[in-house]
C-alpha cells in the first residue's frame, strides 16, 4: 500500500510549465521508489464548474483531454528513466464538480480531501497554476495547503517570458458573426431603402468585422447557442429596464424627501456566472441600476457601493446574477441560490462606522478676538452633546443638534475681568 511519504498529487492546468511539472512530479516519485518501494503520483484537475451546469459536459471533455496528455507525458517520463512497470502508478481524475471553488482555501480543502482519502501526503505545485478567473495564485495556494500538514513542493521550472495578447484570435465565425451584426444594424438605420444602402451597409459592416472581430467575443459563436443566448438577452432587457425605474423611483424619492435617509455602504459579493463578457454584463446592469455602483471586479468577486438598504438588498437577493445565467446558460442555470442563501456577501462598513478626523472648530466672538476650542478626543460625551470649553474654566453640554450663541455681553465681561 502507498504510504503517505511515497504520495504524490499534482493540480494541473494548461500552462506554459505543465510539462515540466509532470515531469518534476516523476522525478520526485522515482527518487522516493528508488528503495524498492512502489510510489504514485496522482495528477487532479479541480473543476472550475459543477456537473449540472449548462455545457460541463464539455468542459469535463477538456478536462479530460488535458489529463490524458499529462499521462502521456508521465509514460515518457517513465520509459526514458527506464523504470519498471510497477514502480510507479499514475492515476487521474476530476475533482470538485458537486460545489464552485474559488479561494485558494477552498482548492486547498478539495486536495487535502483527496489525498487524504487516497493516502498521499505531498503535493507537486505548478508554479503557473491558475486558479478560477485565471489568476495565478501560487503563494496562497500553497501556505493554504501547508496548513494542512502537507508536504508542498513547487515544481523548479524555467518559465518563458510571457507576452499577454490584447486581442484574441480572429476566426471565421466570430468574423462572420460580427459581419452579420453590423450589417443587420446598419440596414435597420437605414430603413432597408435600396441598393445605395445595400452597398454601403456591406463596406461598413466588412471594416466593422475586419478591425473589430478579434475583440468583440469572448469565445466563438455557435450556430446554435448563439441565436438561444442573443433571443434570452432580448428577453432581459424589458426587465432590466423595470429595475432602473423601480430604482430610480426610490432614489429620487430619497433626494427630495429629507426625511429619508440615506445609507451608503462598500459590499463584496462573490457571483457565479463565468469570467469575461458575463461578468462585465453583470457588472453593466448593476452599475446601470440607480443607487448601485460596481467599484471593482476581482475575478468572481464585486465590490459594489450601494446609497440605500433598498438596492443593497436587492443586490444580495441575487436578482440580477440569476438573470445573467439564465441570458447565458438557460433556464436551468437561473435556478440558482443567491448570494445572500449562499452566504457570499459581505458589508464592508460597519454601519457605526464614523469619520475620527479631527476638527479644530473655532467660534469667534465680537470681532474675532476670542476662539473656543473644540478637542477632538473630549468633543462629545457618553450622551451625545458636545462638550465646549469656555475659558479654560467651565465645560458646557451642547445638544448637537442646537447651536451655540455666545453673547456679546458675556465677551465684553470677559474681557473687562481681565
Amino acid at each position: 500500500m502507498t504510504t503517505p511519504e511515497l504520495g504524490i498529487v499534482a493540480p494541473v492546468k494548461r500552462s506554459a510549465t505543465l510539462r515540466q511539472t509532470v515531469g518534476y512530479a516523476i522525478g520526485q516519485a522515482l527518487d522516493r521508489a528508488a528503495d524498492g518501494e512502489t510510489a504514485a503520483v496522482h495528477f487532479v484537475s479541480v473543476a472550475a464548474w459543477r456537473a449540472d451546469d449548462p455545457g460541463s459536459g464539455r468542459e469535463r471533455q477538456h478536462a479530460r483531454d488535458l489529463l490524458d496528455q499529462v499521462e502521456t507525458w508521465a509514460g515518457f517520463e517513465l520509459d526514458e528513466a527506464d523504470a519498471g512497470g510497477d514502480a510507479i502508478t499514475v492515476e487521474t481524475a476530476v475533482i470538485g464538480d458537486d460545489s464552485y471553488v474559488f479561494s485558494p482555501g477552498d482548492y486547498a480543502d478539495l486536495l487535502t480531501e483527496y489525498a487524504e482519502s487516497h493516502r498521499l501526503g505531498r503535493v507537486v505545485v505548478d508554479p503557473e497554476y491558475e486558479l478560477v478567473g485565471h489568476t495565478t495564485l501560487v503563494e496562497p495556494l500553497e501556505f493554504e495547503l501547508a496548513q494542512r500538514d502537507l508536504i508542498v513542493a513547487e515544481a523548479p521550472v524555467d518559465r518563458p517570458t510571457r507576452r499577454e495578447r490584447v486581442v484574441s484570435r480572429t476566426t471565421p465565425a466570430r468574423f462572420l458573426a460580427l459581419f452579420g451584426v453590423s450589417l443587420l444594424f446598419y440596414q435597420v438605420l437605414g430603413g432597408f431603402s435600396g441598393l445605395f444602402d445595400l452597398v454601403t451597409g456591406v463596406a461598413t459592416a466588412l471594416i466593422v468585422a475586419l478591425t473589430l472581430s478579434s475583440v468583440s467575443f469572448y469565445r466563438d459563436p455557435t450556430l446554435w447557442e448563439s441565436p438561444k443566448r442573443l433571443l434570452r438577452g432580448v428577453i432581459y432587457i424589458p426587465y432590466l429596464l423595470y429595475e432602473i425605474i423601480i430604482s430610480n423611483l426610490v432614489v429620487a424619492r430619497v433626494i427630495l424627501d429629507p426625511r429619508v435617509d440615506i445609507d451608503p455602504r462598500l459590499t463584496r459579493i462573490q457571483v457565479f456566472v463565468g469570467s469575461g463578457f458575463p461578468l462585465t454584463m453583470l457588472a453593466n446592469s448593476i452599475t446601470l441600476t440607480p443607487g448601485t455602483l460596481t467599484v471593482k471586479a476581482d475575478d468572481q468577486e464585486l465590490y459594489v457601493h450601494s446609497l440605500v438598504p433598498f438596492a443593497r438588498e436587492g443586490l444580495f437577493d441575487g436578482t440580477l446574477e440569476r438573470w445573467i445565467r439564465f441570458v447565458f446558460y438557460g433556464r436551468e442555470a437561473a435556478r440558482f441560490p443567491s448570494p445572500r442563501d449562499r452566504g457570499d456577501t459581505e458589508i464592508l462598513q460597519d454601519p457605526k462606522a464614523s469619520s475620527t478626523a479631527g476638527v479644530d472648530a473655532t467660534a469667534v466672538a465680537d470681532g474675532g478676538d476670542e476662539a473656543v476650542d473644540v478637542d477632538d478626543d473630549k468633543a462629545i460625551n457618553d450622551d451625545g452633546d458636545t462638550t465646549v470649553s469656555v475659558d479654560g474654566d467651565e465645560t458646557v453640554g451642547v445638544d448637537r443638534d442646537e447651536a451655540v450663541d455666545i453673547d456679546d455681553t458675556t465677551t465684553d465681561q470677559r474681557e473687562a475681568d481681565r
